[in-house]
């Protein structure tokens, strides 16, 4: 078997199921398997994957046992010579996997693999690459320097500005949101470090493959959708599980002195805060405008009564493209995407291409009764039901 994807599940039914529902149509031409994890889920996470995707393999742990050993549960039951861990809340194009594997494939002494990741708005994630987070790139980091100074080697290393993120090269660190790399790697380096909960386990991961002599990539070939605000919730469990994450990291790879130290404990807090302060709560602005991409007429109707305002319509079947008048996205405009006849790839095309603070995106997954998405990466994401309206 070429590949297995490994989805560690809590909690984000909806976005598990659209994830999975993309992950399934970007494997349909490659030899692989779909593995979810789920940690104990309250929701029916479990019973949707069962009904939806009876073909997925499933494992249920009886409590949450957090991203690394989840993970690693995951790959232990693997069969592909490649894996790739993938959070639940991501969105794949159809020609993801076979991008990457192609580039892998072709690739020497071959480490771990990120891709462009983008936000529900359709906004390039930085941390899709990274540098190793030393003292100096923490410092650079919690005091803002790499903004400051984005073209300077000294300051930019955090998010790898050296990079630009439409260039594919060999970078650092990246982020556990999409990581693929051969399963004999992982193991070689013993997967993910368990004594870490969460939020440092990407970083150590990567450093670890490194110190293997092995090279690790950005390859901007393809993008996927991360809603991560939907996984990370910035309240008080997360600043301590962030702070123990950073210092796990420290502990464990450098030998720093007590006045660093005693600088990384008030960087965390600080940063923690910030991040906390990002994450809160914003106020939603109703979009004045709506846009239904798709060849359905009956959804127009739909949506214009969930909404209660008029959709626009584009036929996807007649037009293929999408032209925005400047004066109707001048006061907000929600461009829906209907997957029944908008692929996954043109969605994410879409997004990238009209990511702008005014226009938001959402997407009806094919045959689900939900809309999802969400307007940053500190928003939780929203799903909207629309089963009544179909009745």
């Amino acid at each position: 078997m070429q590949l297995s994807v490994i989805i560690l599940n809590y909690n984000v039914r909806y976005f598990l199921e659209l994830c999975v529902l993309s992950v399934d149509s970007a494997l349909k031409n490659i030899d692989s398997e779909i593995i979810v994890v789920d940690n104990n889920s309250s929701d029916d996470s479990c019973e949707m994957i069962k009904r939806r995707f009876p073909n997925v393999r499933l494992i249920q742990n009886d409590h949450n046992l957090g991203f690394p050993k989840g993970n690693n549960i995951g790959v232990a039951h693997a069969n592909g010579d490649y894996i790739c861990i993938l959070n639940p809340d991501t969105v794949v194009a159809e020609d993801t996997f076979e991008k990457v594997l192609a580039f892998a494939k072709n690739t020497q002494n071959l480490g771990i693999i990120g891709v462009k990741l983008i936000d529900g708005a359709g906004n390039f994630l930085p941390e899709s690459k990274r540098g190793i987070p030393t003292p100096w790139v923490a410092f650079t980091k919690v005091t803002s320097l790499y903004k400051l100074f984005p073209k300077s080697k000294l300051f930019n290393q955090y998010y790898a500005q050296h990079v630009s993120k439409d260039q594919t090269a060999e970078v650092e660190i990246l982020v556990g949101a999409f990581m693929f790399m051969k399963k004999e790697v992982y193991n070689e380096v013993g997967g993910f470090d368990e004594d870490c909960f969460m939020y440092s386990d990407d970083i150590d991961l990567s450093y670890m493959v490194l110190q293997k002599g092995k090279k690790n990539y950005y390859f901007h070939e393809t993008s996927v959708i991360h809603y991560k605000g939907e996984s990370t919730s910035k309240n008080a469990v997360y600043m301590k599980r962030f702070q123990e994450a950073m210092e796990f990291f420290y502990k464990k790879h450098f030998k720093v002195s007590f006045l660093f130290s005693a600088f990384m404990k008030i960087g965390i807090v600080f940063f923690s805060l910030i991040k906390r302060i990002q994450g809160r709560a914003k106020t939603k602005i109703n979009p004045e405008n709506y846009l239904l991409i798709s060849a359905s007429e009956t959804l127009v109707e739909i949506l214009s009564k969930l909404v209660q305002k008029k959709v626009n319509f584009l036929n996807w079947k007649e037009e293929k493209e999408v032209n925005l008048l400047s004066n109707s996205i001048r006061n907000g405009l929600q461009i829906i995407l209907d997957n029944e006849f908008v692929s996954f790839k043109d969605c994410i095309k879409i997004q990238e291409r009209y990511s702008k603070k005014n226009i938001v995106f959402r997407i009806i997954p094919k045959n689900t009764d939900f809309i999802i998405g969400s307007d940053s990466p500190n928003d939780k994401g929203e799903v909207v039901k629309i089963k009544l309206y179909f009745m």
